[in-house]
């Protein structure tokens, strides 16, 4: 089971954004206190992922909550997420943002499984990781969403991680690399020496410093080759990190060409996967049920 994205009060603050002084249209038809029954499925083929906050969100409203798919389950069209039952206007005070989460995270839970699929038909082992570039505000749906597709953050935040670009070394031009990396052990001691470089020499040159992982930015999957095939002798426990404009279509070339790791945005503008939702009296949508085009309920 995957941690929670989100605390108690995060959904509470996701609620009050939406429906900060009540909900005004079911308030006015006098349907709030109606028994209510409201269903979630998979409009298509998608890789789940946040029902479980759509779920306790729900629940904080007063809402009873039949979770029937977890994240990281692989949905065909038809196939149940959710069931709630409850008063029409906590159903209604819910629907939209537990429908919108699951939606944009299962998008990107989707392209992460594609890109890691694509990736590992090659190479079992490789790690598809997401970069720290998220929606300003929506890390921790995407870091769920990311890990339920089956990929690894790359790295959460600055203060997690030593990773060294060029922007950081034009401020050190007279230092050696061996000597900034010594410097980096010494001041962190317990964790990994990441640099990035442009060129197959400039990679060569840091991991033969001491580097632990040499991160070929915007390489084409030629050159990722040439510098495998480089630190295969020089240096050979350096990891290979491949990143700039990786996604399902070429996450399998740069596979092939010896990377041990992905390093990608793709999935955070990933197009959100559509929900079904059906809501009304609970004799009307135990009606609707949960049926599978050509197939039968479950």
């Amino acid at each position: 089971m995957l941690p929670a994205a989100y605390a108690d009060h995060a959904l509470d603050a996701l609620l009050a954004d939406d429906v900060p002084f009540g909900d005004l249209t079911t308030w006015a038809l006098g349907i709030g206190d109606a028994p209510a029954r409201m269903t979630f499925s998979a409009r298509g083929p998608m890789v789940l992922a946040l029902s479980e906050e759509a779920a306790r969100l729900i629940a904080r409203l007063g809402g009873r909550v039949d979770l029937m798919a977890r994240s990281g389950t692989a949905l065909a069209a038809g196939d149940p997420i959710l069931t709630a039952t409850g008063p029409a206007a906590v159903l209604h005070h819910g629907w939209k943002v537990a429908q919108t989460l699951i939606e944009i995270a299962s998008g990107i839970a989707t392209t992460t499984r594609a890109i890691v699929d694509a990736a590992r038909a090659v190479a079992p082992d490789i790690a598809v990781a997401g970069t720290r570039k998220t929606v300003p505000g929506a890390k921790a749906l995407s870091v769920k969403a990311l890990m339920a597709g089956g990929g690894v953050p790359h790295r959460l935040g600055l203060s997690e991680t030593v990773l060294v670009f060029a922007e950081h070394r034009r401020f050190l031009a007279d230092l050696a690399p061996a000597d900034m990396v010594g410097r980096l052990r010494r001041a962190a001691p317990e964790k990994a020496i990441v640099v990035e470089v442009a060129t197959v020499d400039e990679g060569a040159a840091w991991a033969t410093a001491g580097a632990d992982v040499i991160q070929a930015e915007k390489f084409a999957p030629e050159a990722v080759a040439a510098l495998v095939e480089r630190l295969r002798q020089a240096a050979p426990r350096v990891v290979v990190a491949a990143a700039g404009g990786i996604g399902p279509g070429n996450a399998a070339a740069y596979a092939a060409a010896g990377a041990r790791v992905l390093v990608t945005s793709a999935p955070w503008t990933a197009a959100p996967r559509d929900v079904a939702v059906h809501l009304g009296p609970p004799a009307a949508a135990a009606a609707i049920g949960f049926v599978r085009p050509g197939g039968s309920a479950p």
